[in-house]
Parts: C-alpha cells; sequence; structure tokens
C-alpha cells in the first residue's frame, strides 16, 4: 500500500519530519553523499537507437465473441541501453481509442508504422521527451480499435480490461504476444512495472477507471479532462446533455472490422443507456467514483473550468473522493475549455510532469510533494497556488433568493426570501442570453443578484442548488448558473480553440527521427473582454426530483424540490462585482429541451444555493457591507453561446 496524504493536508508527520530531515542530513551528509542522489532524470539515452517493438497482450475476455480471447496492441519505444546494462526503467502509458481514427493532440496526430509493422511515429511529445530520460513509453490501442481485437464498450469493462491487463502484463500477470495471432510469447523482462498513466479525455477517463480497480504496480495517473462517471458525461440527473448515446461514439471509434463484428456490443450500448436518463446497471459499471476508494496510484487532475465537453463535475466529484480516501493528489484548474496543458502553459507543464514522473515512478526527491497541491489560472495567463484545495478556511454557505422590484431579477443573500417567480422555458435561449439580461425583467428565467462587492470573494470547490418549482406539464427540465457580473478579460473558451489561438511557430520536446518529430506548434492565449462570466452550471430534469436513478411524470400545479449539481471550479468575483445565480430551463445546446413546453413558478423561500465560499459566511457579509442594491438596465456583453457539443470527448481542440 503507498504512503497516502502527501498533497492532502500538511500532516503532522511532514511538520515535525522537515526539522529533523534538515538536522540528519546536514550532520551525516559530507557534501559529495549529498549530490550522489539524483533529483532529475537526464536526458542521456539515444533516441534514434531506441527499441521500437509491438505486443498484443491477451485481455482475458471474448468481447467479439469469435471464441478467442481478445488481444489489444501495444505499441512500445523504450531506451535501447538500459536493456544492455540489465537496468529495469519504468513505463509511461497512453492507452486511446483514438490512435487511428481521429488523432491525438492539438494537431490530431496519428500513430504511423513501418513495413515490419513497427511504430514509427508516437502521437504527443512524451515519447520524444522521456525515453532519453531512461523511461519506456507505451501507447495502447483499445479493444476494438486500430489493431485490437474486441469491441469498444464506452467506458465499460472491455475498455478498463484493455489498459489493466497490460499494467498486468508489465508486471508479469498476464501473457503478452509478438503477434496478434501467432503463439510466440513477449515478456516485459526490460521493465520494473511500475506504470504511470497520462492522457486527455477518453485516455484520462481509461487511467481513471484502471486506477479505481486497485491494480498493482500502476503508481500514478495523470488524467486530463478526463471523465468520471459516464453517466454524468451524457446526462446531468435525468436531462439528457447531447441527443446521442454511447453507441454513437463507439462506432465512432471502432475499427472498420470491429464495427462488422461488434453488432452484439452495440445492441447492448444502446439498450443499457435508454434515452430517459434512468440510471442503470450499464451506468453503474462505467462509474469509477464508486470505486475511488480503491485507489491506490497517486493522482495528478488537470481541468478546464470552462470545459463544456468533459464538464467540470467530474474533475469535482473525483477530486472529493479521492480526498476522503487520502489520495495522494495534485491539481492544475485552468480557464480554458478542452485543452491540453501542453497547450495552455507549454514550459511550465513540460517541466512539472517531469518532475512528477521522476518522483513517482523513479523515486526522485525532487521536492514536488511540498510543493503547492493546486496552480489555478485566475485569469488568462496568470496563475496562483493553493497549499490544498479547496482551501482550508473554504465553507459551504447557503444564500438565499429574494424577491426584487421587477419581475425575475431578485436578491441574492444571506436572509430567507418570500414570495415567487415565474419563468417559462425557451429551448431558443441559453446561458449567454439569461446573463446579458439579467437586470431585465425577461419570461425565460429568474434572476438573483447580490448588491455590488465591497471587497473580492473567492468560491472554491463545488456547489448545488436547491430549488423549488411548480410545472405547469408533465415534463421539465431545469437549469441553474453562477455569474461573475463585471467587466473583466478571459480565456475565449466559446471559440474553436477555447481559450487558445494556435500559431505557425514550433517547439521541440526533446530529439526527433524522420518519422516522429517532437516540435509542435506554440499556441497562445485568446481572450475576450466580457461584461459578465458565466463560471458554474448545473442541469436537472425535474421527474428527477425524488430519485437520481429514475425519472417520473410531473403533475401540473404540484410543487417539487430538487437539488441540481453544480460544476466545481475556483473563481474570485471582484470587488465592484455582482455575484448572481440564474435560474431556467433548457440551456440551449448544452442540454436537450424537455418534450413539453412548461412554465415554472419558484418557491423563493425554498430556492437557494449552497456556494463554497472562502472565509465561509463571514467573507460574504464583509464582501457585500456598505453597499445597495442596484438595478442596471443595459444589456451585458459575454462570451459567444455554447456551441453545439462535439459529443466525442477527445480529439484536436
Amino acid at each position: 500500500m503507498r504512503t497516502r496524504a502527501r498533497y492532502m493536508r500538511l500532516t503532522t508527520w511532514r511538520s515535525l519530519a522537515t526539522a529533523a530531515t534538515a538536522a540528519l542530513m546536514a550532520t551525516l551528509l559530507t557534501p559529495a553523499a549529498a549530490h550522489s542522489a539524483p533529483r532529475e532524470s537526464r536526458p542521456v539515452y539515444s533516441y534514434e537507437n531506441a527499441i521500437r517493438e509491438s505486443v498484443w497482450v491477451d485481455t482475458g475476455l471474448d468481447g467479439d465473441t469469435d471464441g478467442k480471447a481478445d488481444r489489444v496492441a501495444v505499441d512500445i519505444v523504450r531506451p535501447r541501453e538500459p536493456a544492455q546494462r540489465g537496468r529495469k526503467i519504468p513505463v509511461i502509458m497512453d492507452a486511446s481509442p483514438y490512435y487511428s481514427c481521429c488523432g491525438r493532440g492539438n494537431e490530431s496526430q496519428l500513430k504511423t508504422y513501418d513495413a515490419n509493422g513497427d511504430v514509427v511515429q508516437m502521437p504527443l511529445y512524451y515519447d520524444n521527451y522521456f525515453v532519453p530520460r531512461g523511461y519506456a513509453f507505451v501507447a495502447v490501442d483499445l479493444a476494438g480499435t486500430n489493431r485490437s481485437d474486441g469491441c469498444v464498450d464506452v467506458g465499460g469493462r472491455s475498455d478498463i480490461q484493455s489498459a489493466k491487463a497490460v499494467v498486468d502484463w508489465l508486471n508479469g500477470r498476464a501473457k503478452g504476444y509478438t503477434s496478434r495471432t501467432g503463439s510466440a510469447k513477449a515478456k516485459a523482462g526490460w521493465t520494473n512495472g511500475k506504470t504511470g498513466m497520462i492522457g486527455k479525455s477518453y485516455d484520462g477517463t481509461i487511467a481513471n477507471g484502471v486506477a479505481a480497480t486497485g491494480v498493482e504496480g500502476l503508481e500514478t495517473i495523470v488524467p486530463i479532462a478526463a471523465i468520471s462517471s459516464w453517466y454524468d458525461y451524457y446526462f446531468a440527473k435525468g436531462a439528457p446533455l447531447y441527443n446521442s448515446g454511447p453507441d454513437r461514439l463507439a462506432n465512432y471509434v471502432e475499427s472498420p472490422d470491429a464495427r462488422a463484428r461488434c453488432a452484439a456490443v452495440q445492441k447492448q450500448l444502446v439498450d443499457g443507456a435508454p434515452r430517459t436518463g434512468d440510471r442503470t446497471k450499464f451506468w453503474g459499471e462505467r462509474d469509477y467514483v464508486k470505486d475511488v476508494g480503491k485507489v491506490d496510484a497517486s493522482v495528478f487532475v488537470i481541468h478546464g473550468m470552462q470545459d463544456l465537453n468533459v464538464r467540470p463535475k467530474h474533475f469535482g466529484q473525483w477530486w472529493d473522493g479521492l480526498a476522503e480516501n487520502g489520495v495522494d493528489r495534485k491539481i492544475w484548474l485552468s480557464q480554458t475549455g478542452h485543452v491540453d496543458p501542453f497547450d495552455f502553459r507549454r514550459a511550465v507543464w513540460a517541466d512539472t510532469l517531469h518532475r512528477w514522473f521522476d518522483h513517482e515512478l523513479l523515486g526522485y526527491d525532487n521536492g514536488i510533494d511540498d510543493e503547492p497541491m493546486a496552480d489555478l489560472e485566475h485569469a488568462p495567463d496568470q496563475w496562483v497556488t493553493s497549499a490544498v484545495w479547496p482551501p482550508r478556511t473554504t465553507d459551504t454557505v447557503s444564500l438565499r433568493s429574494g424577491k426584487g422590484d421587477a419581475a425575475g431579477v431578485g436578491t441574492l443573500g444571506l436572509r430567507r426570501g418570500s414570495g415567487t417567480e415565474t419563468f417559462t422555458d425557451d429551448p431558443r435561449q441559453d446561458e449567454t442570453d439569461w446573463a446579458a439580461q439579467i437586470d431585465q425583467s425577461t419570461s425565460g428565467k429568474a434572476g438573483f443578484i447580490t448588491k455590488p462587492l465591497t471587497k473580492s470573494l473567492r468560491l472554491s470547490g463545488s456547489a448545488e442548488v436547491t430549488v423549488t418549482a411548480t410545472p405547469s406539464t408533465s415534463t421539465a427540465h431545469l437549469s441553474a448558473v453562477l455569474v461573475d457580473l463585471g467587466p473583466d478579460t478571459i480565456r475565449d473558451y466559446a471559440t474553436a480553440g477555447e481559450g487558445i489561438t494556435t500559431l505557425t511557430d514550433r517547439t521541440c520536446w526533446g530529439p526527433s527521427t524522420t518519422g516522429d518529430s517532437s516540435c509542435f506548434k506554440e499556441t497562445r492565449a485568446k481572450t475576450a473582454d466580457v461584461d459578465y462570466t458565466v463560471f458554474s452550471r448545473g442541469w436537472a430534469d425535474l421527474g428527477n426530483h425524488a430519485s437520481d436513478l429514475k425519472g417520473v411524470p410531473l403533475t401540473p400545479g404540484k410543487p417539487y424540490t430538487i437539488t441540481l449539481d453544480l460544476h466545481a471550479s475556483d473563481h474570485v468575483v471582484p470587488a465592484g462585482h455582482r455575484l448572481a445565480l440564474i435560474v431556467a430551463g433548457t440551456d440551449r445546446d448544452l442540454i436537450d429541451p424537455p418534450s413539453s413546453t412548461p412554465t415554472l413558478t419558484l418557491d423563493l423561500a425554498r430556492t437557494s444555493a449552497r456556494v463554497p465560499l472562502v472565509g465561509g459566511a463571514a467573507a460574504f457579509v464583509r464582501a457585500t457591507a456598505g453597499s445597495a442594491y442596484i438595478t442596471p438596465e443595459a444589456t451585458l456583453d459575454g462570451v459567444a453561446e455554447p456551441r453545439p457539443p462535439q459529443r466525442v470527448p477527445g480529439g484536436s481542440n
């Protein structure tokens, strides 16, 4: 069992051990001895002469029901010299369904092969950078993709076993072969079995899923913009986030021959994921949060707080589960959408990831475990750190909705409100329409706004909104968003680059070969000047008021109470700005509309937001003291309306 809690808290053992260790080192170590322990892996091995090979690992499953165990293709690049010297090395692994269909990274790179079938180009820079430093890089084709047997089951047993079996093979517990169909065995005698998994989106999701099995030998994972529960990728408490299900994704990533033989699995993907939004057994198999207690690997989470593909709820609930179970962890949160840190903070990212893997896989005492737990982007390219995340002084505060001077333009504060507000679902509108007219009476939303702040207010963590609503029809969907009202310059997450602009200049991250360049296009922040920022969102089907598992038809005229889970975030509302809660119906292009067009009446005495405020209620009192409510009449400007969702967790930006 790994020692946990390096990143959880400033634990007692660390505070005591720091002084003791320093004294012991000063007393016992000579200068020569003090410099003998390495703190950084160096690029001392040849990338050009590295061993490039392919292995097929037996997963123990027969997903395509051809009577033979499925084998997954494993492409490997590893330095030649350590094996010649009898030195075993650790592994960095990226298991993906995208290596032949869709590409990886900002430039959508695919694997390429030579005439012998050995890999020539590995997507991304991991092999170029880490192989010369004494790591092997392993890229796994998930079952049903590229050169692997089996079928894609979208986060289920086959997907996860595709990668877990490779960890087992690296540790001598699974069978590997030199070809897809042959009987010649392949052994991983060149590795010590210590494995770190990394990947963005679907790839990072697989890392989460494998970690949740507790497999021995998986030392660390680095999930970037990753899913933690596949139900929450497709639904929000019964409300559909996309007009398609996992069968479409499987069809998108599967190899042509897998599509031909995997009709039965495709049917399971349709039947197991009904468009009703009910939580079936199918979704339970794909919920890694419920198994977070099995995670024994350390976890370095990276996520964009404006990611509208893999939405920030995924990292929030995963992070909370890791914390509850004392898992070693670190986190970066950016202002971007679905973007890799290599494309929003490249140099710092490469250095940090290098030190992370050195510490976790090579055991180097390089100090990364003594650094702050969290790096947070509060403005474009402006980062702050937090010793723990959320900060220790964070407390959940209930902010209450109240009546204002105009219909649909209410107040937000600590006192319980009274009365009602009414709005009608307008599927043509989205959060940008609501926020732009927050200070105006409109029929499609109810807004609640604080006084202008006299001091800044920081929200850090996951929020929730509870509403009591009376519908006029038998179906209703609800949206709730938190909005920072005030002028700012933010990353423009609503454009195609989701907060970055890709340039023509390239920078290189390791040596290259003729077929595999380490040089990638540079990027810069793409920004927008706005009058408001939507920074947290949540949705629900009111029919799920009694259960997260199953929705029921509503009785028109009857009140129902439901809680919407809002996305995790870390956002500072500056002095002079206002904080707003908006409750509305369909958030166009972010959830699908219900089958009817309901009018909903909110009971303000039973409608509130529970928000994580640094400093708790006292911070809110200080921030709102000495100001009065205002009612501007201007329409506000923000980013463009949300783009239609991608429906595929990955691919290029």
